[in-house]
């Protein structure tokens, strides 16, 4: 069973993430508190693994995720795929690409993310989000041509 074992929030553009219990997910915009939260947004929430984190040896929250995550693998997830991470629907939107900002953390860090940064979301549904909640992975949704 996959479950959320981090919470972070960005209070202020380019400072830490904040480690929180619990997060308001806010439909079309992303974690109430976050400064990286916009409505209309494909990148409004960030999905990481925690065995990947632990992994490169960095501290959760250090590669601004906003959700850590454990026993989900983010590669399998596909574009349109619904989330149920507590009380919220979150919607797969792509992968996250690593940056240049990941080399200040640790030089090699942004190559070394490559392929596993995580996965970005956008909020369908509103709704609290606590540690040590479930997330179950539902189907995609499915669009006639």
């Amino acid at each position: 069973m996959a479950e959320v074992v981090g919470l972070f929030v960005s209070p202020q553009s380019g400072f830490p993430m904040q480690a929180m219990e619990e997060v308001r997910a806010i439909a079309d915009r992303g974690l109430q508190g976050c400064a990286h939260s916009r409505p209309g947004g494909r990148r409004q929430v960030l999905l990481m693994d925690a065995e990947t984190v632990e992994l490169l040896g960095i501290e959760p929250g250090q590669i601004k995720e906003n959700i850590l995550c454990l026993g989900l693998d983010l590669k399998v997830l596909e574009s349109g795929q619904r989330l149920r991470v507590g009380e919220s629907l979150l919607e797969v939107t792509l992968p996250c690409t690593p940056c240049h900002h990941m080399d200040e953390i640790r030089p090699g860090l942004q190559e070394e993310l490559r392929g596993r940064r995580g996965t970005l979301c956008r909020v369908i549904q509103g709704g609290v989000i606590r540690r040590g909640d479930r997330i179950e992975v539902l189907q995609p949704v499915r669009t006639e041509a």
